[in-house]
């Protein structure tokens, strides 16, 4: 009777679960930023270039050495990875200037200058086969003088005593002048090196002297009088760079200033450097006449007189 009255006591468990709260999202945001730096490491290897590459690459090969001991990459060394820039899309890597400018760009620019005198060599070997093949220019090819100089591929047709190229104290070129310039022309005008003509004369004086017509004169009036003959034969009037009247200042017999082959017409097949040092010196004859027509004072151009 005792057990049937004693109370049933009915224990109940409450489980209480926990919340996760945000720490899904946490995980989720570790997961995309991971992600999106991968795609961004990616995008930079594909768009560096290979000299950047490598200095990346000997950056973290020793990341602990100071920059300045690392071998030389493409890169300013003012930058903590060799090889890199203000802007990742370019293919040259940075440019140093000085003593500190890469091997590659100097390399390159020797390149150039070897595949500019290469060319003048082929030129100079054509033209003479021109002289060999054409019976007007061979007749005259002991007066055809080519060589190749700190300037270009010079070819000069020097005068004789016998077969001048000019009429007497005159700007007239002879008929066969006029043939070997026209087919200097047409072969000139292949090349894409500009061109500079000068002309020449002896020694020997007008009888007015230096005060009226002179050399100095029939030099200028004879290298123009080439020039159209070039122009005439095929070459294109943009290639000429420089027409030049020289008197008897450059004599090719010093000895003899009196000799007919100081006369005669030089023309340059001009190098590429040498039209780079030719267009600086301009620059700077334009600045030096911009300066000098001036006047501080009044802070007005002068007149030229």
């Amino acid at each position: 009777m005792a057990e049937a009255t004693r109370p049933i006591i009915i224990r109940r468990i409450k489980k209480h679960h926990r919340s996760h709260g945000g720490q899904w999202k946490i995980a989720y945001a570790d997961f995309v930023t991971a992600m999106m730096a991968f795609f961004l490491l990616m995008w930079l290897i594909t768009s560096a270039s290979q000299s950047q590459l490598q200095g990346i690459s000997e950056y973290f090969q020793t990341p602990l050495d100071p920059i300045p001991n690392r071998g030389a990459g493409s890169g300013d060394r003012t930058s903590l990875i060799q090889g890199g820039g203000k802007d990742l899309t370019r293919r040259d890597g940075q440019v140093r200037s000085g003593s500190d400018q890469p091997v590659n760009l100097k390399a390159a620019q020797g390149e150039l200058e070897r595949r500019d005198k290469l060319r003048l060599e082929d030129l100079k070997t054509r033209l003479e086969r021109l002289v060999e093949s054409n019976p007007t220019m061979r007749e005259f090819r002991k007066q055809l003088l080519l060589d190749i100089t700190t300037e270009g591929l010079r070819i000069q047709i020097i005068d004789d005593k016998n077969r001048p190229m000019f009429g007497l104290a005159r700007a007239e070129l002879e008929p066969h002048t006029r043939e070997i310039l026209r087919k200097l022309g047409a072969v000139l005008n292949e090349m894409p090196n500009k061109v500079s003509l000068s002309g020449h004369t002896d020694a020997t004086a007008y009888a007015s002297g230096e005060k009226n017509y002179s050399n100095w004169e029939l030099s200028a009036d004879r290298a123009n009088a080439s020039r159209r003959e070039l122009i005439l034969g095929g070459m294109s009037e943009q290639k000429i760079l420089r027409v030049v009247g020289l008197s008897s200042v450059v004599l090719f017999d010093k000895t003899d200033p009196a000799n007919p082959v100081n006369r005669r017409i030089s023309i340059i097949v001009m190098s590429n450097k040498a039209v780079e040092a030719l267009g600086k010196e301009g620059a700077q004859t334009k600045e030096i006449r911009t300066s000098a027509a001036y006047d501080p004072r009044t802070a007005q151009p002068q007149r030229a007189s």
